[in-house]
């Protein structure tokens, strides 16, 4: 939309209101109200974040776009490089169904924010919860859910600390959503983040792909398999430990590639990094149930989301130790080298197939799985 030209008579002091008096109400977009896509962790999700968040809240923290944010406390302006690292992060979990095979809402959304604390290199020290509630939703379900919650974070060893709790209309709720925040505390000398992957570096994901998004779909959808196909969610902090204290500064970057995957994950890292990310698909792990389901709904496991898996990029030369770690570590137990970034077509992941042709794995546009976390 154009707009009239400044009034050059105007004094430097008034330049900065008119300008601001010319902008757009809110960011151009190419869609006028929010679809589901919008949280599915694909293109419209980045352009959600990149066009309407990050400038509205715009600072040094949010920019990093980590899964959590880095802050340094007890520091001083003498030396501002002293104090305590801690992340810290928080996550919303809308799923459904809210029981599924090998978890539910509940454990699920605290290995997801133990996870995101992980993926920073922290090990994490308290959680918080907030429970919005449908009017009409089953009290024995509800305390299966807390119960649930209970024993996933005296599992990880973290207490839920503080908390809220709302009600809504029924009708207006799904049963239950709740959100997680969690604060941990990053070791000296641990520094991690998707702009240091580096031409060279080796690229690592902890296990079979896909597991909790086809599990899910098989309860919607009916699914029958020959083993019961069961959620993968898990936390990570352990298996991050383990890598961190194996590679240590050759560690560059943590991910969980939860909502649109492996492949949206990756694209991410490699705009941020500005390098390319090659791809091996016979090396990625996955399940043949899984496969199998992928075919029969038409799904690439590329794009589907995981709740117990990780990226890891590392420098080339502690890629051995970092994978022998891993292995030691029941969560890595099937880790396996999937990549390598390079210098070539930055911001670009490509993927060399098993028949031997190379194909672009570009961002996901549309909601492939809707409600999956």
């Amino acid at each position: 939309m154009s707009q009239p030209p400044l009034d050059p008579t105007l004094a430097l002091a008034d330049v900065g209101a008119a300008l601001l008096a010319q902008q757009c109400p809110f960011p151009i977009s190419d869609y006028p109200q929010v679809l589901m896509a919008h949280g599915g962790g694909g293109r419209l999700t980045q352009q959600l974040i990149e066009r309407m968040f990050v400038p509205a809240f715009r600072n040094p923290q949010l920019e990093g776009l980590h899964d959590g944010a880095v802050l340094t406390v007890g520091n001083t302006p003498d030396d501002p490089t002293q104090g305590t690292r801690l992340a810290f992060s928080t996550d919303s979990y809308v799923i459904q169904p809210l029981f599924f095979p090998g978890g539910d809402i509940g454990a699920l959304a605290v290995h997801g924010t133990v996870n995101d604390l992980a993926m920073c290199g922290a090990q994490p020290l308290a959680l918080s919860s907030a429970l919005i509630l449908e009017e009409g939703l089953p009290m024995a379900d509800l305390w299966r859910i807390v119960q649930s919650m209970q024993q996933a974070a005296q599992h990880v060893g973290v207490p839920i600390v503080t908390g809220d709790t709302k009600v809504v209309d029924r009708g207006k709720g799904d049963g239950v959503f709740i959100n997680t925040a969690g604060i941990g505390v990053i070791p000296a000398g641990v520094q991690l983040g998707p702009s240091r992957a580096r031409a060279g570096d080796v690229v690592i994901v902890s296990g079979a792909i896909a597991v909790h998004g086809i599990a899910i779909m098989s309860v919607r959808e009916g699914l029958a398999f020959e083993t019961t196909l069961a959620s993968d969610t898990a936390p990570l902090h352990t298996l991050v430990a383990d890598l961190l204290a194996a590679g240590g500064a050759a560690v560059h970057v943590l991910r969980d590639p939860t909502r649109g995957g492996l492949a949206s994950a990756l694209n991410e890292i490699a705009a941020q990094a500005r390098v390319g990310i090659r791809l091996d698909e016979a090396s990625i792990p996955l399940a043949e149930e899984v496969r199998g389901a992928c075919e029969i709904l038409g799904l690439d496991p590329l794009y589907v989301a995981n709740e117990g898996k990780c990226l890891v990029i590392v420098a080339h030369d502690a890629a051995d130790a970092v994978l022998a770690a891993m292995h030691a570590n029941p969560d890595g137990a099937e880790a396996a080298v999937i990549g390598t970034v390079v210098a070539e077509h930055a911001g670009t992941v490509v993927i060399r197939s098993r028949i031997g042709g190379t194909r672009v794995v570009d961002m996901l546009s549309g909601e492939q799985l809707p409600r999956i976390c």
